[in-house]
């Protein structure tokens, strides 16, 4: 239900846009693009569609606000990973949060980054190249630390950072599409774990 406040100049606005947007974020990561429709989005929303048009533009607006704040919250543990001290814990924290987050008991399972757009048809192509573009910035802010870590002596020489943060976000990925597909926390992380016992030495 919109409720009205009083905005930042004395305007009445219908709704909190934070928790708004939290919810359609909910809604996308659930269902991904395309299958997230407009009446199920506002319903959800608890807004008009005339209010999301106006508050958030066209649905494909309000999906990268969505990708936005689901980069600075569910998928924040990335940029913390990146401040790890060495390149083996940087890895270790971005596989943790990946299992962490796409496990979380009362959110959605999966990754809305890697399934948001999958079965997108023509409608959703600027979706679908949307999402290519932020897995391909995750690889690449991975690729940069570990050619810092390269660089300081963390790895040992030869080692290529591409490939190996190439290796750790297809990790990343595939534990996000099994959590989708039901697998546990546990068994997730024990997978996670295994994978890292080969880490460059």
């Amino acid at each position: 239900m919109e409720t009205r406040k009083s905005g930042p100049v004395g305007r009445p606005r219908g709704f909190d846009a934070d928790e708004t947007l939290e919810r359609a974020l909910l809604v996308f990561w659930e269902r991904g693009y395309e299958r997230a429709g407009l009446a199920g989005l506002t319903k959800a929303m608890g807004i008009s569609t005339t209010s999301m048009y106006a508050a958030f533009g066209n649905k494909e607006e309000l999906f990268r606000k969505a990708l936005e704040r689901y980069t600075e919250g569910p998928s924040a543990y990335l940029a913390q990973a990146l401040e790890e001290p060495t390149a083996l814990g940087v890895a270790t924290a971005i596989l943790a949060g990946t299992v962490r987050t796409t496990t979380r008991p009362a959110h959605p399972r999966g990754c809305m980054g890697v399934q948001g757009a999958l079965a997108a048809g023509d409608s959703g192509r600027e979706v679908r190249d949307l999402l290519v573009g932020w897995r391909n910035d995750g690889h690449s802010r991975i690729r940069e630390r570990f050619r810092r870590a390269a660089d300081e002596g963390d790895l040992p020489p030869g080692t290529d950072p591409g490939l190996l943060a190439r290796h750790v976000t297809t990790l990343a990925f595939d534990i996000a599409v099994q959590a989708a597909s039901g697998v546990g926390r546990d068994e997730l992380q024990a997978v996670a774990e295994a994978a890292l016992r080969n880490w460059p030495a």
